[in-house]
């Protein structure tokens, strides 16, 4: 199956049990209201860790119904988070999300070395978008985690991505390293590691997915533009994952995608021992609700 819309995603989870969602310092209108959405849709169950007082308030302002729903008080925000994150880590729950709290903080949680998440693999982000003029979801990888990941860190990134992707159908996901160039350059890392992934995977030392780069963006997305060009590729036109340089970019296009082209997104962090939803305050309440669905879906399954 090669999903086309969010919404499919719907479908991805309709024979897979609920999953169990906790909701680190819940005192957050828009991450509660998609949470509580998600469990009324028959998605999750939720757990909700924060200020009980708190969270009423806003159920009532928001007119969210909570009832039935478990709560765990704990008016202290690092506290609320330590309870949330080892709660996953004693699989009292599969999924983390990030309520009223800096992300540095949930991070903080999340990479603490004796009851956190960590897995030995580095954290990276990955963004699935809809977008109308493209003829399948697109995934963007890394956005929001890996500053200016050096070769090491972009094989981590590919295969977390490509993991994800094998959860939800993506047989043998096709990614495109990104640059600014399709040409080889020693003057530029990003083509040098493009280059090497590409051979890389070649070897079959990075598996389960089929990998070109450099490739422009137009290159990426588009074959007319790539048969332009003279590149022969299976991966130009049809790509299922983009491979971003350094944040900068992978920032930029997000936002463009989101802002200009009015894509439809989902995104959530992966690496740790359970996928992590990490919306940003811009995300709309549709993002945080398909960012849900998105980490039950590729949540480890008993």
């Amino acid at each position: 199956m090669v999903l086309r819309y969010l919404s499919e995603l719907k479908d991805l989870l309709a024979d897979k049990p609920v999953r169990r969602l906790v909701l680190a310092a819940a005192q957050d209108l828009n991450s509660l209201s998609s949470v509580i959405k998600a469990a009324r849709d028959g998605f999750i169950e939720p757990i909700l860790v924060g200020d009980k007082e708190a969270i009423q308030n806003i159920a009532n302002t928001g007119n969210i119904d909570i009832s039935g729903v478990r709560m765990i008080h704990e008016p202290d925000t690092e506290l609320a988070v330590g309870i949330a994150v080892k709660m996953v880590r004693s699989n009292q729950a599969d999924i983390l999300m990030k309520g009223k709290v800096g992300t540095s903080s949930l991070l903080k949680a999340v990479l603490n070395k004796e009851w956190g998440l960590r897995t030995g693999s580095l954290l990276s982000h990955i963004a699935i978008f809809e977008v109308e003029a493209y003829h399948k979801l697109i995934a963007v990888t890394d956005v929001a985690m890996n500053i200016a990941p050096n070769l090491q860190d972009k094989i981590s990134i590919v295969n977390n991505s490509v993991s994800c992707l094998n959860k939800l159908g993506v047989e043998m996901p096709k990614v495109a390293v990104l640059g600014a160039v399709e040409m080889v350059s020693e003057n530029m890392q990003a083509t040098l590691d493009a280059a090497l992934l590409s051979k890389m995977n070649q070897r079959d030392q990075i598996k389960h997915c089929l990998i070109d780069g450099p490739l422009a963006f137009d290159n990426a997305i588009s074959l007319e533009s790539a048969n332009h060009k003279g590149i022969r590729s299976d991966v130009a036109g049809d790509t299922d994952l983009l491979l971003m340089p350094d944040i900068e970019v992978g920032n930029v296009l997000y936002k463009s995608l989101v802002f200009f082209a009015h894509a439809k997104v989902a995104a959530v962090i992966l690496g740790a021992s359970a996928p992590i939803v990490l919306t940003s305050r811009s995300d709309s309440d549709q993002a945080k609700y398909d960012s849900i669905l998105l980490a039950a879906a590729v949540s480890k399954q008993e």
